[in-house]
């Protein structure tokens, strides 16, 4: 299993996970569901103490992911495979994302 921190604005926001079979994970942190000031990641998970389970990377995340010429870069460069999702949404999130939204390992 892999597992990331999920950032958001430097916070702690809450986990994704990465199971042994490939499906994901995600749920907030107790903190940050329990703080009313704290806004959901995301429309489409919106907070909730439920823990989120998907087939395949969920669409917010794969969105965070590069295309193209920039997805092989960092394949290459990171040597990884470029069907592995996880690997490079960690290779690609820890440092400089657009949004508010980054990833850490744990």
């Amino acid at each position: 299993m892999r597992q990331a921190k999920v950032m958001f604005k430097g916070e702690e926001a809450g986990l994704l996970s990465q199971q042994a079979n490939g499906s994901f994970t995600f749920s907030y942190t107790t903190r940050w569901f329990e703080d009313w000031s704290k806004p959901a990641i995301s429309l489409t998970l919106p907070k909730t103490q439920q823990v989120y389970y998907s087939g395949h990377l969920f669409p917010f995340f794969y969105n965070m992911l590069p295309e193209g010429i920039n997805k092989e870069v960092v394949c290459k460069s990171h040597r990884i495979d470029r069907d592995d999702a996880f690997g490079l949404l960690m290779a690609s999130t820890q440092h400089d994302t657009i949004g508010a939204v980054s990833l850490k390992n744990t």
